[in-house]
């Protein structure tokens, strides 16, 4: 794979699938219909996922594919393939609180080496470059990257009072009693895979997740999370977070600096 070709196209169809979920999101309303999961799906996702899949399809017609959106990739097992959820944070689109994204990533050999993560309704786009560093570029976004800045995860985190990243739309009991474990100086929300970003970016220091992922809701954050030094393990034992999984479905995983001291769960 020439990552000095793919870098740049996955950037180019994050903004342009951005700027078709912006002209729903902007329009005066939008059907939303449940997924057979019960999850939530609007013309959105699916003008999304359909535009991202035919130009990756294009650029690289070698690699297989996985995108939330298309049922008939979700019964393979894949070591190596790109993965799209075309807008994460479903949830945030429909109650338009802005915290999704455009998600497309990069795995071989079950880790995620390249990735973008595009918030259009916030204007932050994050990636990794060609040599695997992340970087957030600022916009306005246009054919060309504009201003970009190397990004990097908290090098001293206070485990005596650490920055905390949860999930808005899917916070519970479980997540709560672990995070009483850490001392915490802070914590705030966020949706969809920014939470990744907030930990890549230093703003966050910890984003533990107990409740069901798939690795399209996770692959690009954790992309660029890795590419600013940070890390993303399982809750049960603490061994990387890998892709390419029977079914494409995560365990449980806390997304970290690693400065931060991580507790068993329970």
């Amino acid at each position: 794979m020439q990552f000095d070709r793919l870098v740049p196209e996955m950037r180019r169809l994050a903004l342009e699938a951005g700027a078709r979920i912006m002209q729903v999101y902007d329009g005066p309303d939008f059907d939303v219909r449940a997924k057979s999961d019960a999850s939530p799906v609007t013309e959105a996702d699916e003008a999304a996922d359909a535009l991202i899949a035919a130009g990756l399809r294009a650029a690289f017609p070698g690699v297989p594919l996985v995108t939330e959106e298309q049922a008939d990739t979700h019964g393979q097992t894949l070591s190596t393939f790109l993965i799209v959820d075309p807008l994460d944070g479903t949830k945030e689109f429909v109650q338009r609180r802005g915290d999704f994204t455009v998600n497309i990533a990069y795995v071989r050999d079950g880790v995620p080496l390249h990735g973008v993560v595009y918030a259009p309704a916030r204007g932050r786009l994050f990636y990794t470059l060609a040599d695997g560093r992340s970087v957030e570029e600022r916009g306005p976004f246009g054919a060309q990257p504009g201003e970009v800045h190397p990004i990097g995860v908290n090098p001293t985190p206070d485990n005596r009072g650490l920055m905390v990243v949860a999930s808005k739309s899917h916070r519970d009991a479980a997540t709560d009693d672990y995070i009483a474990q850490y001392g915490v100086r802070d914590m705030t929300s966020a949706g969809s895979s920014l939470k990744f970003c907030l930990v890549a970016t230093g703003e966050a220091d910890l984003y533990p997740r107990l409740g069901r992922t798939m690795e399209w809701d996770t692959a690009a954050g954790d992309a660029v999370l890795r590419g600013a030094g940070g890390e993303v393990v399982r809750l049960d034992d603490h061994s990387p977070l890998t892709y390419g999984k029977p079914g494409f479905e995560n365990p449980f995983f806390i997304a970290y600096a690693p400065g931060v001291l991580l507790h068993p769960q329970g």
